[in-house]
């Protein structure tokens, strides 16, 4: 059976305007939108462009990045469409003139993120993963060294109760452990949100990302 087509990319857009800018995409969680989780460029660099993308299926009320067989465990086609569908998109926004580009994802949306930069690790100048798992057996790789030497910001709640436990504990493993990344981990007391203390420091390790790569 053939996946239905996915339409044209909807983007909120906030900071700078500059063509050639660092460009940080933001990606919301399963059953939401781009409208929401743009509002966090207001706490975050000024410096960069922020590209808050919706999901291309719908959700409920919302969107999400991929059909699902359990909550956090994306179905392989379907991820590898949207993944395919996402990239094609950045082409267009930002090669060449804009070669820094740093993900930002919550939820489902961190699961797509990293599935994005398991996939093509060597695209992106950082990844930030709040509160999700990555997609772990939905054909992505997840080898050793797999995110050498690649900034990655982890955040998780000790209390969520909306992403399993299993997949959280085998994300952070991973992410501190054989990736090989340079990790900002982050363990927060709360639940599934995003605290002001993880905001704040998601706010200086994107502003180190976009200096470092732009020095």
């Amino acid at each position: 059976m053939t996946a239905p087509a996915l339409g044209p990319v909807s983007v909120a857009a906030a900071g700078s305007t500059d063509p050639t800018a660092p460009l940080v995409v933001l990606l919301h969680g399963r059953g939401s939108d781009e409208r929401e989780i743009v509002a966090l460029a207001d706490h975050l660099p000024s410096g960069p462009a922020y590209a808050a993308v919706r999901a291309p299926i719908a959700e409920g009320a919302g969107y999400a990045w991929f059909a699902n067989r359990g909550i956090g465990r994306p179905i392989t086609d379907s991820l590898r469409q949207t993944m395919t569908w996402f990239r094609a998109w950045l082409d267009e926004v930002a090669a060449p003139q804009r070669p820094v580009v740093v993900v930002v994802g919550f939820s489902g949306g961190a699961a797509f993120a990293g599935g994005l930069v398991l996939t093509d690790p060597r695209r992106f100048a950082g990844a930030a993963l709040l509160y999700g798992t990555l997609p772990f057996d939905a054909g992505v790789p997840v080898t050793p060294a797999r995110l050498a030497g690649l900034p990655v910001f982890v955040a998780h709640g000790e209390q969520d109760t909306v992403i399993p436990r299993e997949l959280l504990d085998r994300t952070w493993a991973y992410l501190v452990g054989d990736s090989g990344a340079s990790v900002h981990a982050r363990r927060d007391p709360g639940g599934h949100g995003i605290s002001p203390q993880t905001l704040a420091e998601l706010a200086g390790w994107i502003r180190e990302r976009t200096a470092a790569e732009a020095a």
